[in-house]
């Protein structure tokens, strides 16, 4: 079962949408899907036609009982063939309260273990995230193998995006295990010479995370949810169904092996020509230093290897990358902050506004 976490700290980006209508899609291709909503909002739940007031159980016994991972089989509801769901409720805001006595880890792998306990085979889990990296979206990193970031067609969601995938590689390197991130532009209107612009800035800079299809602005989507079926129920012929069919067999065609970005390990000798370079940042009061480029698809120190030493009063972090010939652009990530390299000259304005240092590698 491809497990996919939808993810984005920003409301209003297209997340919900793209659960339920991605879910729909691929239940139309004939794949078993299971959409489990964990946003205590509940919208998922409310646009598949479920009233979470009506239901006597949902994700919160699954999620805060001790023995709840086996009750998710229990909890889930058939909407169409093809498509279930694990239904939420705004009980589930207080599921962070009600497990902070327990350690980390046995606090986020709660939906793991339910999702492996499952009788039912699916072919998809596809788990829609409240707007923030709580415990609820970390139980979801935990459970998934793939995450989707779906990406306004504007100009602030870019940076917000990158900021998302720095905290995407923190709790990679938390929860154990690689995460394959793509990136959906949304909301997108062709009209515009701005949305236009902003798309091919989006892949430009986050080039083979973009997936190539785009979901375009259309009311059609927000009719379907308010009627609760997926939009390819609701509207055959409309643009929404269009853009999620189209979705769902990039997807199906492309399984993580094949879509992740190219990991730069050091140890990895079979790329074709690629050598070890090494650059160097300086600084006396910084606390921990990453770097992110096209070369690891803008996760933060994704397959870099780092040293840090001291030089005098300053630190200095080694990032060892394995590129082959070409020209990179590159921003370090400084306690959190996004800067270009100060000691390289070379630079480039980078799609969002701010300034990109270059990397030739000959």
């Amino acid at each position: 079962m491809r497990t996919i976490a939808i993810v984005n700290q920003k409301g209003g980006c297209g997340k919900t949408t793209t659960c339920v209508n991605l879910g729909g899609a691929l239940a139309a291709d004939g794949a078993r899907v299971l959409v489990i909503d964990l946003d205590p909002q509940a919208h998922s739940t409310l646009a598949l036609g479920i009233d979470p007031e009506e239901l006597d159980e949902n994700l919160y016994e699954v999620l805060a009982e001790p023995d709840g991972a086996a009750q998710l089989e229990r909890v889930v509801v058939g909407i169409l063939e093809g498509l279930d769901l694990g239904p939420s409720s705004i009980v589930l805001s207080a599921l962070e309260q009600k497990l902070a006595g327990e350690r980390h880890d046995a606090r986020t792998e709660r939906l793991s273990m339910a999702l492996r306990g499952l009788s039912v085979n699916y072919d998809y889990a596809l788990i829609d995230c409240p707007p923030n990296v709580g415990l609820l979206t970390f139980n979801a990193l935990r459970a998934a193998q793939e995450v989707i970031i779906p990406l306004e067609t504007s100009f602030f969601a870019i940076d917000g995006v990158q900021k998302l995938l720095e905290t995407i590689g923190l709790l990679s390197e938390r929860i154990g295990h690689d995460l394959t991130v793509r990136i959906l532009p949304t909301l997108y209107d062709g009209r515009t010479r701005f949305a236009r612009e902003t798309l091919g800035e989006i892949r430009e800079l986050f080039g083979d995370m973009c997936f190539d299809s785009v979901i375009r602005q259309n009311v059609k989507l927000r009719e379907a949810a308010r009627k609760g079926v997926p939009i390819n129920r609701y509207a055959a012929s409309a643009n929404g169904t269009r853009d999620y069919a189209a979705l769902a067999l990039e997807l199906a065609a492309s399984a993580p092996e094949l879509v992740t970005h190219d990991d730069v390990a050091p140890e990895d000798p079979s790329r074709p020509e690629s050598r070890e370079v090494v650059v160097r940042f300086r600084d006396a009061g910084a606390g921990e230093v990453r770097i992110a480029g096209d070369f690891n698809g803008w996760v933060p120190d994704k397959g870099v290897r780092s040293l840090i030493e001291s030089e005098g009063q300053s630190r200095v972090w080694t990032k060892v990358l394995r590129l082959s010939p070409g020209t990179y652009e590159y921003r370090y990530v400084v306690d959190g902050e996004w800067c270009s390299d100060p000691e390289n000259p070379q630079s480039v304005p980078g799609p969002a506004g701010a300034t990109n240092s270059v990397l030739v590698v000959r």
